[in-house]
C-alpha cells in the first residue's frame, strides 16, 4: 500500500527521476493538491498509518487527518504481536481513530485485537455502523458479541471470519440486525475434519431471511444445511461452502444451487483469492521461546516510518512536523 502511495505520487506525464518537490516551476507541489484529492490519498495508507506518521508529515496533513470523515472508515488491518501489551497499544488507537470520527463512523475492520470491551466501545459511539469485519478477533466473547449485537440494529455486511462464536451469537445477531444482508461465519478446516454440525446453518436460515450473500468458508454444515439456507434465505444471490467437506453435491442440490444462487462456490472450488490461511493443523504447537526478544518494532514488522510512541499519536505536530513531505515520500 505503501510504495502504491509512491507510485501514484510520480509524474505521469515525465519519464524524469526528478523529484515532485523540486523546484522546477513544471513540477507539482504535492502540497497544492485540493484537500480533497489528499485525503483520498492518505486514506489509501490505512488507519495505522495515518495516525502513526502521515499526520505527522506537516500541519496541511494533520489537518486533513483530523476530518471527521477520514474516519468514517476505519481500517486496521495485520496488526498481531504476542503481547497483551502491544493490543493495549492498538484499543488505544483504535478508540482515538473512533472519537475522531464523531459518532459518524460507518464501516469498520479489525484484525486480531479486538476485545469485549473495544467492540462495546464501537457499538456505544456511532449510530450509523454498517459494515464491520472482525478477522481472527478471538478475544471477543460470545457473551460479548451477543451484548453488542442487540446495538447494531443497521448493521447490513458483517464478516466474523476465524473465530471462538457459535450459534448463539448468530440467532441473536439474526434477531437484531434485521437488515443484514452480507454474512461471513468462516471457520479454519481441521485437516483431519471428522464432525458434521448444522446449527450454525440452520441458525441462518431461521434468523436471517433478508441475505443476499453468505459465506459458510470451513464450516461443518451438510446438505441439509445447505438446503436449510436455500429454503430460509430466498433472496440468496452468492453462497459460498468452499472447504465444507461434509456437503456432498449430488445432482439434486447440485442442480438446484445452479437455478437459485447466481454465484455458487462449491466446496472443491479454488481458494485462489481467499485471503486467509484456512488450513488447521491439529499437530502444530506453538512453542514460546523465553530467550528471544519479541519486543515490537514498527519499522521492522510493518515497515512503517519512524516510531513513535503510540500513546503520541494524538499530541500535536510543529509547524513543520517530523519531517518534509519529500523526506516521508522517500520512506515509502
Amino acid at each position: 500500500m505503501l510504495s502504491s502511495l509512491s507510485s501514484s505520487m510520480s509524474n505521469p506525464s515525465s519519464s524524469s527521476t526528478q523529484s515532485p518537490f523540486s523546484q522546477n516551476p513544471e513540477t507539482r507541489n504535492w502540497l497544492d493538491l485540493p484537500p480533497d484529492v489528499t485525503s483520498t490519498i492518505l486514506l489509501k495508507l490505512g488507519s495505522i498509518e495515518i495516525l502513526n506518521n502521515a499526520q505527522r508529515v506537516c500541519t496541511q496533513w494533520r489537518t486533513i487527518s483530523n476530518d471527521p470523515a477520514m474516519w468514517h472508515t476505519i481500517v486496521m488491518r495485520n496488526a498481531y504481536d504476542p503481547y497483551e501489551m502491544q493490543f493495549d497499544s492498538l484499543d488505544k488507537m483504535c478508540r482515538h481513530a473512533i472519537d475522531r470520527s464523531r459518532g459518524n463512523l460507518v464501516d469498520i475492520t479489525l484484525e486480531h485485537f479486538c476485545s469485549d470491551d473495544l467492540l462495546n466501545y464501537i457499538a456505544d459511539s456511532t449510530n450509523h455502523l454498517n459494515r464491520m469485519r472482525l478477522l481472527s478477533c478471538n478475544d471477543i466473547s460470545e457473551e460479548g458479541m451477543i451484548k453488542v449485537a442487540k446495538k447494531l440494529p443497521l448493521l447490513e455486511e458483517l464478516d466474523i471470519t476465524i473465530s471462538n462464536l457459535s450459534v448463539d451469537a448468530l440467532e441473536v445477531i439474526g434477531h437484531c440486525c434485521p437488515l443484514l444482508k452480507s454474512l461471513k461465519f468462516n471457520t479454519q478446516v481441521c485437516i483431519h475434519q471428522q464432525y458434521a454440525s448444522d446449527d450454525e446453518a440452520f441458525a441462518i436460515a431461521q434468523t436471517m431471511p433478508n441475505l443476499r450473500h453468505l459465506q459458510l468458508f470451513g464450516n461443518m454444515l451438510t446438505n441439509d444445511g445447505v438446503l436449510a439456507n436455500l429454503d430460509g434465505c430466498p433472496h440468496l444471490e452468492s453462497l459460498d461452502v468452499r472447504q465444507c467437506f461434509n456437503v456432498c453435491m449430488d445432482g439434486s442440490l447440485a442442480k438446484r444451487c445452479a437455478e437459485e444462487i447466481k454465484d455458487f462456490r462449491n466446496p472443491n472450488a479454488p481458494t485462489d483469492d481467499y485471503e486467509f490461511d484456512y488450513e488447521f493443523d491439529p499437530e502444530f504447537e506453538y512453542e514460546f521461546d523465553p530467550e528471544f526478544d519479541y519486543e515490537f518494532d514498527p519499522v521492522f514488522d510493518y515497515g512503517f516510518g519512524p516510531r513513535f510512541d503510540y500513546d503520541d499519536y494524538s499530541s500535536g505536530i510543529s509547524d513543520t512536523g517530523f519531517c518534509d513531505v519529500e523526506d516521508y515520500l522517500g520512506l515509502l
